[in-house]
């Protein structure tokens, strides 16, 4: 997991600070799921591509330069198995 920082208004650190129980990672990946469910992204389904990608190789910075959207992950997973010499031997 990557740790990025995230600025919160004074009213959200008094907040969190007066209901410590309160888990705020887990707010902020709620509220990165409502994002996705906007733009009508399936958070499985880019875990998914996600951890295809990472299996064939890449990293988490490889496939955030190479691209910039759901589709751009489903080609590169895509292309890679096409690539891939297993992918053609398993078929065999």
């Amino acid at each position: 997991m990557i740790t990025r920082s995230v600025t919160i208004e004074e009213i959200d650190e008094l907040y969190l600070q007066w209901n410590d129980h309160i888990n705020a990672s887990a707010l902020y990946r709620r509220a990165l799921r409502e994002e996705m469910a906007v733009r009508d992204v399936d958070s499985d389904e880019l875990r998914d591509l996600l951890e295809r990608a990472q299996e064939q190789g890449y990293t988490l910075d490889e496939i955030a330069a190479e691209t910039n959207r759901v589709a751009d992950l489903e080609a590169l997973v895509a292309d890679e198995q096409r690539q891939s010499p297993t992918a053609d031997s398993a078929t065999e």
